[in-house]
């Protein structure tokens, strides 16, 4: 993997896990040669995992949006910055760089592109691995949900195997790497 697109909160949380357990992830992309590629903001997680890169010498590649400029501030030491006119197509550019994708806690938006990034995989759009960063079980409420849909008849068993799960960042990238 030489690069992967990294979904995730425009703020910290509550628990300060979700901060220390990014910089986990940032160190280890950073240790491995992973870059990183993101929605370009400084703010909440999505800044932590890219100071955390940056920190130890690893590359980030930052996509925002125009509109989003006053809305999200722009995190100005990335490596690289791609502007794009939509979110459409910051997720389209996002989605072509990277070679996987992870979903760091988050709200309504990385919620949003984790799910559209395993329907696109569901559709055969792509065969990228995707991840779920579960620190402090954040998304377990989630994975019951997929479950219980794979019960009701939703989603088929096989769709389940789209998404990796992870409470450890080493292991989250070893899940990913041998997708």
């Amino acid at each position: 993997m030489k690069r992967i697109s990294v979904f995730a909160g425009s703020s910290a949380g509550h628990d300060p896990a979700f901060a220390e357990q990014t910089k986990r992830l940032g160190k280890a992309f950073a240790e491995k040669n992973i870059e990183l590629v993101y929605g370009g903001a400084k703010s909440g997680l999505m800044g932590i995992m890219a100071d955390a890169i940056l920190e130890h010498g690893g590359r980030v590649t930052g996509v925002m949006p125009t509109p989003l400029f006053e809305k999200e501030i722009v995190h100005e030491g990335v490596t690289t910055f791609i502007e794009v006119d939509t979110m459409h197509q910051r997720k389209e550019k996002m989605s072509q760089l990277a070679d996987g994708f992870i979903a760091l806690p988050g709200g309504f938006g990385t919620l949003e592109e984790l799910f559209e990034t395993i329907t696109w995989a569901q559709i055969g759009l792509h065969e990228k691995p995707v991840g779920l960063f579960n620190i402090q079980g954040y998304y377990t409420p989630l994975l019951h949900l997929m479950d219980h849909a794979i019960e009701a008849g939703f989603v088929s068993p096989e769709n389940r195997t789209i998404l990796l799960e992870s409470a450890d960042a080493q292991d989250l990238l070893s899940l990913l790497e041998n997708k």
